[in-house]
């Protein structure tokens, strides 16, 4: 052989060599990389971080900087492209589609198919603002780009034919607003109506009712034209919906794996274990004693139960427009000034009537409760509670005056903690204040009032006729005056004539707001009967007392438990029987779905919880046992000082059928992810644990598949309930995704928890300990969703800030230590057990 043959040969086992070294390592990158599992959740994480992250950023440097940093950005696009690529790699390489798993398939496929939507969107959509005022006709819209405002022309003309705003009765708040407008489109004209929730459409131009002129006389309307873009993305909404139907109910899907595995651990055993303590402590300061000896004089003087009866049922309207029974109106005044719903002996219509007929003696009864101790220093104030005339000093001014002017010229970013009590006792001030001087009580109707307005006895009446003012401006006076000669002689015939002129006139006067006397009588009944506080104890009590049998069953079995825990469970269904019918009550009452703010959210909350351990009662007791309980803990948060459950007129965006499906499935997916937390809390608990029977290693099993099939639930529901709130948006603002805060947290919460259901396909990840932490560190995500965005950030869902971080904190500060601790010692007993099992 030649050397120049020898030469070529040893060249192309070279050139061999090198291109199967090259094909080698492109596989290694496509299937230790490309397609891991590792891969899935490095990108996931980093997703979640950077939504999250951007949302602060908005918060501090504005909308357009969190969009050009972060959501708009190249590196992002390319996340989510690389996100997509690993689905794709890992569907091939995995051959998922000869494995038949159609539930997987298709729910990553439907986010597959909402990104391109989403692209789709950001690349070729129009979206601006539409301004006209009344008489005026225009065809241009502002359009904004990167590089600001730019004038579009839209392919027809429209005219502004009237604008309107109607407010809710004797409000400034606005019920609804809405544009009639001419359209000249293809040489037709037709009349249409833009509100909110109703959309015009021209031509693929959508038309939203968005905002309006100081005056009311002009109209600003948002513009977005998204064909391509809004098609693609609900066909992804589609898909997701088959897709977690697949997941839940096909055959081959990890639910129904899941379901089969705990049947086959019951058949051994059917007891669990679960342990949680709850302590709640608290203390009161002691008033003075002068202050004690005139609190107890009040106490002494009653209205009768019957005639605060009669007063309690009579209409009022409230500041936000309500009708609502002075009863109501009454509990809201002692819950705001004395953070409570009795004062002494004296419920809130006996107080209110009481501080009418007795002023003098309750100005100086400490019956206002002080937002914090540093007030009370500053003040020299009693703590915790004070008196109307400690406000005060000895020559009459308004010791808050001075600080108070300070706070309000304080932008409300820049209001510290105590800016923001003092602006809290100034109103807790002003409500005795108003009371004292007759105001504040609307109980007199104007006839004919274009506001309709209704007016207590201390307004100003110039213009009513000259005898209805009199009638309405001495009423109260004669009514305060007859209390008082009830009080002191016990003859209340006379206040019980006055009670029925007012009612009279009420009747004869009022022809502007619709009174249903049966929705007040359903309100008096609904606040006497306190649902939520005696469903809370029911909860509590009960649960409580089903999760120590549980804990007794672990370690000896009796026949005598199982009928005392059917009792139980009796008793529990009871106690969500009672909750349900005071959550239709509320709903009759409100004319609404009862879920519109924080405090109906919580209670909502606390029924989804007991459905979702309802759903698992035959799997588990212990489930349904830490369901009952936890739904005990969320009402009594729900009713805790800083929870408002005034029922409030909506404002306008809300008034649509897709709030009631948004709020009630993505609540709902709370209960279970909140049944998740506490089963991985209960199994870190016995993983504790010294004495390690096989038994109760059946049952830490058992609860585990339990918490992986509540969140899978849990996902599914939170994020059908996210892309419901998208469709609202598209249907109320003309967009189905606008990075506001409160929907950014909610995509958040979606990740993570996929996070936390897609540890299992990592080999060494796919331990019991791991998982149920996880799945407690998740509901972290929950609780932004649902508290943090109000107290932290700022956006379109504004509407639920308390403005109590303090307190928020104070509560979350223990509870991560707590689970920090448990994590520990739950590790190091996991890991000597593992040991202990190779050996």
């Amino acid at each position: 052989m030649s050397k120049k043959r020898i030469c070529q040969k040893g060249f192309g086992q070279s050139v061999k060599k090198n291109v199967s070294l090259r094909f080698n390592f492109i596989n290694y990158i496509k299937m230790k990389i490309i397609s891991s599992y590792i891969t899935t959740i490095v990108l996931l994480i980093i997703y979640a971080l950077a939504l999250a992250v951007a949302t602060f950023i908005e918060k501090y440097y504005g909308t357009h900087v969190a969009k050009t940093w972060v959501y708009y950005s190249p590196v992002f696009f390319l996340l989510q492209f690389c996100m997509i690529m690993n689905f794709i790699a890992i569907t091939v390489e995995r051959r998922l589609f000869k494995s038949r798993k159609w539930g997987f398939l298709t729910l990553h496929c439907a986010f597959v198919v909402i990104l391109f939507g989403a692209l789709i969107s950001y690349l070729f959509s129009i979206e601006g603002t539409f301004h006209l005022r009344e008489g005026e006709t225009g065809n241009k819209m502002r359009v904004f780009t990167s590089k600001g405002h730019e004038d579009y022309v839209l392919p027809f003309q429209m005219k502004l034919l009237k604008f309107t705003v109607t407010r809710y009765p004797g409000s400034s708040s606005p019920s609804s607003f809405e544009s009639k407008v001419s359209v000249y489109v293809d040489g037709k004209e037709r009349e249409e109506r833009i509100f909110m929730n109703n959309v015009l459409d021209v031509k693929g131009y959508r038309f939203f009712q968005s905002s309006y002129d100081r005056d009311e006389q002009g109209t600003i309307l948002s513009v977005k034209k998204d064909v391509a873009g809004r098609n693609v993305t609900y066909a992804g909404y589609i898909l997701l919906a088959a897709g977690f139907l697949l997941c839940l109910f096909g055959r081959n899907s990890r639910f129904r794996q899941l379901s089969r595995r705990l049947k086959e651990l019951q058949i051994k055993s059917k007891s669990s274990l679960a342990i949680l303590i709850l302590l709640i402590a608290g203390s009161l300061a002691t008033p003075s004693k002068a202050q004690q000896s005139m609190f107890d004089a009040v106490q002494k003087f009653p209205v009768p139960e019957e005639h605060a009866k009669k007063f309690g049922a009579l209409p009022v309207l409230s500041s936000s427009g309500r009708i609502m029974p002075v009863n109501t109106f009454s509990s809201e005044i002692l819950r705001k000034v004395h953070k409570s719903t009795t004062i002494g002996t004296l419920n809130s219509d006996r107080f209110l009537l009481s501080l009418l007929a007795l002023p003098e003696m309750w100005a100086r009864v400490p019956l206002i409760a002080l937002p914090n101790e540093d007030l009370a220093m500053f003040f020299n104030l009693s703590p915790k509670q004070c008196a109307y005339i400690d406000m005060f000093d000895a020559n009459g001014n308004y010791k808050l005056q001075e600080k108070l002017e300070t706070a309000y010229n304080k932008p409300p970013a820049d209001r510290n903690r105590f800016d923001k009590d003092l602006i809290k006792l100034d109103e807790q001030v002003n409500i005795i204040h108003q009371i004292f001087n007759y105001r504040l009580l609307n109980l007199f109707p104007k006839r004919d009032d274009p506001e309709k307005r209704w007016y207590a006895s201390g307004d100003d009446l110039s213009s009513f006729p000259e005898q209805d003012s009199a009638f309405v401006a001495n009423a109260v006076i004669l009514y305060s005056e007859a209390l008082q000669k009830g009080v002191k002689t016990g003859d209340w015939s006379e206040a019980d004539k006055v009670l029925d002129l007012i009612a009279i006139y009420q009747q004869k006067q009022n022809n502007t707001v619709d009174i249903n006397p049966k929705r007040l009588a359903a309100e008096v009944r609904y606040n006497r009967l306190e649902f939520f506080r005696w469903s809370k104890t029911g909860y509590l009590s009960l649960g409580g007392l089903l999760l120590v049998l549980s804990f007794i069953q672990l370690f000896r079995r009796r026949k005598w438990q199982t009928g005392i825990m059917s009792v139980l469970i009796a008793g529990i269904s009871a106690v969500f029987l009672f909750h349900s019918f005071g959550m239709g009550m509320r709903w009759y009452i409100a004319g609404r779905a009862p879920w519109s703010n924080s405090y109906e959210t919580m209670v909502y909350i606390s029924w989804a919880m007991i459905v979702a351990g309802m759903i698992f009662i035959r799997r588990s007791t212990v489930a349904f046992a830490l369901a009952t309980l936890f739904a005990g803990i969320v009402l009594f948060v729900s009713g805790l000082n800083w929870m408002d459950p005034e029922i409030n007129p909506l404002v306008p965006v809300l008034k649509s059928p897709w709030l009631m499906f948004h709020v009630a499935v993505i609540v709902a997916a709370y209960g279970f992810m909140g049944i998740s937390c506490l089963i991985g809390l209960t199994n870190l608990t016995i993983l504790s644990l010294p004495a390690k029977k096989p038994h109760i290693t059946d049952r830490i099993k058992e609860l585990g598949i339990i918490n992986e099939m509540s969140l899978i639930i849990g996902l599914a529901l939170m994020t059908t309930g996210t892309f419901l709130g998208a469709v609202w948006a598209n249907v109320s603002w003309g967009r189905y995704w606008g990075w506001d805060a409160k929907e950014t947290w909610a995509l958040v919460t979606v990740i993570v928890y996929a996070v936390v259901i897609h540890l299992r396909l990592i080999k060494r990840w796919d331990n019991i300990w791991l998982f149920n932490l996880a799945s407690i560190v998740a509901f972290a995500s929950v609780l932004m969703t649902y508290f943090g965005v109000n107290y932290f950030l700022s956006g379109m869902h504004s509407y639920g800030q308390t403005g109590s971080t303090g307190n928020l904190l104070m509560y979350l500060l223990p509870v991560v230590m707590i689970i920090t601790l448990l994590a520990f010692t739950s590790y190091k007993a996991w890991k000597k057990r593992e040991m202990r099992d190779d050996a």
